[in-house]
């Protein structure tokens, strides 16, 4: 399972300590750093079942400086992709690829259910 996180991000330090917490194996990757790809964004999105504006980070300083909130309306999913590869502080995080599942954001119920 791979984890994409934020260090300083108190909901993806809660998220890693609940996974440790639990056993769970994972390889974490920085979302800063190591920024997801367009074609990784692709196909997690396609995984997750989740409309794509789930994985926009609606809460980050740059979602609110490029008036996101506004314009994603306007944006093919393509160029949503496109924008989301740019910058990992744009992406919700921790996000959580498995094998079958893709997560988005902590929500420990949904952790419990699919990571067991």
């Amino acid at each position: 399972m791979l984890v994409l996180v934020y260090r300083k991000c108190t909901t993806c330090q809660k998220a890693l300590k609940w996974l440790e917490g639990n056993g769970v194996d994972f390889t974490e990757r920085p979302i800063v750093e190591d920024n997801p790809t367009y074609e990784e964004l692709k196909e997690w999105h396609k995984k997750s079942g989740l409309p794509l504006k789930k994985f926009f980070n609606t809460c980050g300083l740059q979602y609110k400086e490029m008036n996101l909130k506004d314009r994603l309306s306007e944006m093919s999913e393509d160029e949503q992709y496109k924008l989301l590869a740019t910058n990992g502080m744009l992406v919700k995080r921790p996000l959580v690829v498995g094998e079958d599942f893709v997560l988005v954001g902590f929500k420990e119920k949904e952790w419990e259910e699919k990571t067991k």
